[in-house]
């Protein structure tokens, strides 16, 4: 298996090669050259596996130079440990409604979907640096809009022959978010609050990446980038693992049968999780219908529907803060992927550069409009559905999966489709205390972490052990910089 760019088909990588530079020098993002296939004889393979051993399976097929005894290893580690995942099952599958199924992402050391993938990628981009041969020190820049730079910051922390430095917009992430970053441990570690909001903070990083004189200097410090995003294709690569996981759950559950198509609701900013379950897809898990849920920034609803990005339009700060992204970089990779034409992507990108949007041919729109729906939903809806589902159901849930929630139940009314459907729940609801507690009826609103008492006694859930475990935790990281300073706040961490 080889990894081109999008924006250049001709570059042809190994695996570790393209996990270890994260995003190729041309800008572009590295993908596989070819599909593999999951059959129906694999697929009822999977359904008797674990989810470690799910993940060994699907990733094996993405990753020829790694062998099967490296990859089991690297999956026990990262999901078979009691102390890291609060669930036995990693990734459960709870139904909530005949044909509504909450897959449930947040059962992870940082209490979002991203750890998913960031518990698994140190061992990747470790094992890739050896493949390699590289010797220098990789220092991993993230941007966050909230998730990713805890679950990173956790995955990297002590990692050997590593250091991470973490962005993320200073008025952009909930106060637990924010609270779970200031205070990581590690030796290795960096954080950073950017003035903006986190397209600020992403080009910030990708201007830095694309730094040549930078580059040199670091190289002579013995330092080379790479990124934790899902820019990254080791980020990418475990997402995957949790659709077919689900899939394969809810054949063993008796909610379906094997070979009966599902849709899949997705909240997302950037793009990333969502392709991940494009992936599965196409590698023959029968999905109907992906459906893409976004908030105010509903930059990818009109996207979809009209085949028109166009980031120049206001941007909100939501109660759903994951998601508040106006440049979605991911889905460069699909592009690529529908229209097989490095060329047509970097018009594309070009244009987005110059003028903040493009609009795609009527072949490729309609593509896209063949495998996704699309939908949006502003912070009132989000609240309601918050308390309706608790209400009704008693289950609770965070701003980003009652965002995918309510988009799922405007496409069934909208289409009439009640083909059973996996929404994707991206993060614990304690991780967003201020807004599930103000849906929930709750005025006054506790301090700090008191806050995550408060829901506990409101609701008689319990917060996650490593949310609970933030009480009385040492603030590390309080550094703020307009994004034009982000550059000297790596070359201040390297120097």
């Amino acid at each position: 298996m080889r990894y081109v760019s999008t924006r250049d088909s001709g570059l042809n990588l190994r695996a570790s090669e393209a996990i270890v530079m994260g995003l190729s020098r041309d800008g572009g993002l590295f993908l596989p050259s070819q599909m593999p296939e999951l059959d129906r004889d694999a697929l009822e393979k999977l359904v008797q596996m674990n989810y470690y051993e799910r993940a060994v399976t699907v990733m094996k097929l993405f990753l020829e130079e790694f062998s099967e005894q490296e990859l089991a290893e690297y999956a026990a580690k990262a999901y078979h440990v009691p102390e890291k995942f609060d669930s036995e099952a990693v990734a459960p599958v709870v139904t909530l409604a005949d044909g509504t199924h909450i897959l449930e992402l947040w059962h992870g050391p940082t209490s979002a979907f991203k750890d998913m993938a960031l518990q698994m990628l140190p061992y990747l981009l470790t094992a890739s640096l050896k493949k390699t041969g590289e010797e220098k020190t990789v220092c991993i820049l993230v941007a966050t809009s909230g998730d990713t730079g805890k679950a990173a910051l956790e995955g990297f922390r002590d990692v050997p022959k590593t250091k991470i430095l973490v962005f993320y917009p200073k008025d952009g992430v909930s106060d637990i978010q924010k609270l779970q970053m200031a205070t990581q441990e590690g030796e290795n570690v960096g954080v950073c609050a950017v003035v903006g909001n986190f397209d600020d903070a992403q080009s910030g990083v990708k201007r830095i990446f694309s730094d040549e004189a930078l580059r040199e200097e670091l190289e002579q410090k013995g330092y080379f980038l790479s990124s934790a995003n899902s820019i990254n294709w080791g980020r990418v690569l475990p997402q995957l693992v949790y659709y077919v996981s689900s899939y394969c759950d809810l054949v063993k559950q008796g909610a379906i049968a094997l070979g009966d198509e599902i849709n899949v609701c997705v909240p997302t900013g950037n793009f990333g999780n969502i392709l991940a379950a494009y992936y599965t897809r196409c590698m023959g898990l029968p999905i109907k219908k992906l459906i893409c849920a976004s908030n105010a920034n509903n930059v990818l609803t009109d996207f979809i529907e009209t085949g028109v990005y166009d980031k120049n339009r206001p941007f909100y700060n939501t109660t759903s803060p994951s998601m508040d992204i106006l440049i979605s970089s991911n889905l460069e990779r699909l592009l690529y992927l529908l229209s097989g034409s490095d060329e047509t992507v970097r018009g594309y990108m070009q244009q987005l550069t110059e003028t903040g949007h493009y609009k795609v041919d009527a072949q490729l729109r309609s593509a896209v409009q063949e495998i996704f729906a699309a939908g949006c939903c502003d912070d009132a809806r989000t609240a309601q559905t918050i308390a309706q589902v608790y209400n009704e159901t008693g289950y609770l849930m965070d701003t980003h999966t009652a965002v995918a929630y309510t988009v799922l139940e405007d496409y069934r009314q909208k289409t009439g489709d009640r083909t059973p459907a996996v929404v994707a729940s991206t993060a614990s609801p304690f991780k967003f205390c201020n807004s599930v507690l103000g849906a929930l009826g709750e005025q006054k609103l506790e301090p700090g972490t008191a806050i995550l008492d408060q829901l506990t006694a409101r609701t008689g859930k319990a917060a996650p052990a490593p949310l609970a475990g933030l009480k009385g935790k040492r603030v590390r990281f309080t550094q703020s910089v307009e994004k034009e300073q982000m550059k000297a706040v790596v070359q201040e961490m390297l120097r």
